[in-house]
């Protein structure tokens, strides 16, 4: 679409067919709140348009924004006045499904109608919309429209709205914009007690989803410096980082601190958010005393329910930990819990957690049963991946048990029923196995070497520089470039400050009038400047990756909670092409020790 100016175009607002809106899929499920002066006359006056905004929101829940559209159509062929709570559950509808021009013209079409306005709501999940679709430019022409106070509805600047255009930033990993926004209009959230605290969880949040948990724990060091009281989820966020960084002394620190103050203060009390972290934590570090301990302080904890979720994390620490006997204890609990409460049936990634755990010790029987069981004992829909996942399980724990004919049958049975065993799957090796054994003359794979490099070496020292990767502005229409994707199947996309925000593959390139950042895929897959060769080659192997972008860091340990991670080169599937070598052709030749296999 077209990149108007937002002050304009809510200024003077068209009329949009709503037919003529994308089809996509629909929304999450969402309680949309009624604006104070139509909540009563009209629901009260037709509580047909009740039962429509509930209808909107179960299509939503299945990701069917085509028929909620079409059921919009029929209402308003009956000459029903639609409201604004049934036109807000359609622009969320839009806005979930990332079809950020559907909602637009949904915004554009309440502004213009008699029966329901644009309320702070409307405002609120365009703007969402806009950050999550990264275009960042437009959303802050919205604010400033508001601001202006030249926005249709004259809806006033508000917390909410600042608050949900910075959590779509920070969901979107766009940590400079959300520095911009709060320096541009943080004013707003700290008029009145409270916001402050939520706003740097948000930002701890943020820091740790980009990769960042040390900066975080900065973030943390200014809230004790402004006098800010933490709340729970502070700590929670807290903990994490502490995970994420394997320090776990400080983690269980933090976790008797809430202890203590919630002596005083009983909204600090740990939760099984809280447990179910340090569970994570210690179970990656294999840590089976601790993880029980955590287990025992979690069930005796008044406070806690342990639901679903929080036995999966159980159960997937005791695995880590090697604890086959602890976990199916677990399992079995769980099991019981289910034959009287149906909603604690396990989901299927717990009968995978244990498949797994399971094959690598060759126990076929009960791999075999767990198999059986999944699909009468679980609890949700069984995905194509978790089929094909769990038939690779049942394959490997018969060949780990020594029993190859039992194995050469699931392989054929794979074969048969999927049309083959995709590369990057953990069946892969498992098919190797099987043809080393059996001494196949002709195979299928062609297993190839990197001789000439040392998977252990930095990636920096192979990476091409950012520069020769010639990246190009998001700003600019794919009809000005259109050549340069003849030549280049995957082109790095930059922004005004030179930053790298995506990654445009040629098959994307599907509309001449768009700019390049409307149709990249962001963010880009980064690694940093010291990731080893061997992690980086896996990670491109195994999600397909065309071209990872290397960024620095620079400052990382500072006190400006700014995201400063510069793109300083890129490694691309072709130089790893180039960098491979057929096993069958290096027979008989030297290379260096380093030299591994692909």
């Amino acid at each position: 679409m077209e990149c108007l100016s937002y002050s304009s175009r809510i200024r003077s607002i068209g009329t949009l067919p709503i037919h003529s809106y994308s089809r996509s899929s629909p929304v999450p499920r969402r309680l949309v709140r009624s604006p104070s002066r139509h909540k009563f006359e009209t629901l009260s006056e037709n509580p047909n348009l009740k039962r429509l905004t509930s209808r909107i929101v179960q299509l939503t829940r299945r990701r069917q924004l085509h028929q909620i559209f079409e059921e919009i159509e029929i209402a308003k062929s009956q000459n029903r006045k639609l409201n604004t709570i049934v036109m807000n559950a359609v622009l969320e509808a839009c806005v979930h499904c990332g079809d950020v021009d559907s909602a637009i013209r949904v915004f554009d079409e309440m502004s213009k109608s008699e029966s329901c306005v644009v309320d702070e709501i409307s405002y609120g999940t365009l703007l969402k919309g806009l950050g999550e679709a990264r275009r960042t430019d437009e959303a802050f022409q919205v604010l400033e429209s508001v601001e202006e106070g030249t926005a249709v509805g004259s809806p006033k600047l508000s917390a909410p709205l600042i608050y949900g255009l910075l959590n779509a930033l920070i969901e979107a990993g766009d940590l400079r914009r959300a520095n911009g926004l709060l320096a541009r209009y943080g004013f707003v959230l700290r008029e009145g007690a409270g916001p402050s605290i939520s706003v740097h969880n948000l930002l701890m949040k943020g820091y740790i989803t980009a990769g960042s948990p040390q900066a975080a724990l900065n973030v943390y060091e200014e809230i004790l410096r402004q006098g800010l009281k933490p709340d729970r989820l502070t700590y929670n966020t807290l903990i994490n980082a502490c995970v994420k960084l394997e320090k776990l002394d400080a983690a269980m620190h933090i976790l008797e601190e809430m202890k203590d103050k919630a002596v005083s203060q009983n909204n600090l009390s740990p939760d099984i958010v809280t447990y179910t972290t340090l569970l994570k934590g210690f179970g990656h570090a294999k840590d089976l005393v601790s993880v029980q301990k955590i287990v025992t302080e979690m069930k005796s904890f008044h406070d806690s329910f342990i639901d679903r979720v929080a036995y999966t994390s159980v159960i997937d620490a005791l695995l880590n930990c090697g604890s086959i006997e602890g976990a199916l204890c677990i399992f079995g609990e769980i099991l019981k819990r289910a034959g009287k409460n149906p909603f604690q049936r396990p989901k299927p990634h717990l009968y995978l957690s244990m498949m797994r755990y399971l094959a690598i010790r060759g126990d076929y029987c009960l791999v075999k049963s767990l198999h059986n069981r999944m699909w009468l004992e679980s609890s949700g829909a069984i995905s194509t991946s978790v089929q094909v996942e769990a038939d690779h399980l049942l394959m490997e724990s018969a060949l780990n048990a020594g029993q190859v004919d039992i194995a050469v049958q699931q392989l054929l049975n794979i074969c048969s029923r999927w049309k083959g065993i995709s590369w990057p799957s953990r069946g892969q090796m498992v098919v190797v196995r099987i043809v080393a054994l059996l001494g196949f003359k002709e195979s299928m794979l062609s297993p190839h070497l990197l001789p000439q490099i040392s998977l252990g070496d930095p990636i920096e020292s192979i990476m091409k520089p950012f520069e020769q990767a010639r990246p190009l502005q998001g700003n600019l229409e794919l009809k000005k470039v259109s050549v340069r994707f003849f030549r280049d199947s995957v082109v790095p996309i930059i922004d005004e400050w030179g930053s790298c925000i995506g990654l445009l593959h040629r098959e994307d390139c599907n509309k001449l009038d768009a700019p390049l950042s409307g149709m990249m895929r962001s963010p880009p897959p980064c690694v940093t400047t010291s990731t080893s060769i061997g992690h980086v080659v896996d990670l491109m192997l195994e999600n397909r990756y065309k071209m990872v972008i290397v960024v620095k860091y620079s400052n990382l340990y500072g006190n400006s909670y700014t995201s400063n991670l510069r793109a300083v080169g890129v490694f691309t599937s072709e130089q790893l092409y180039d960098l491979a070598m057929p096993a069958v052709e290096a027979i008989g030749q030297d290379f260096p020790a380093c030299g591994t296999s692909v």
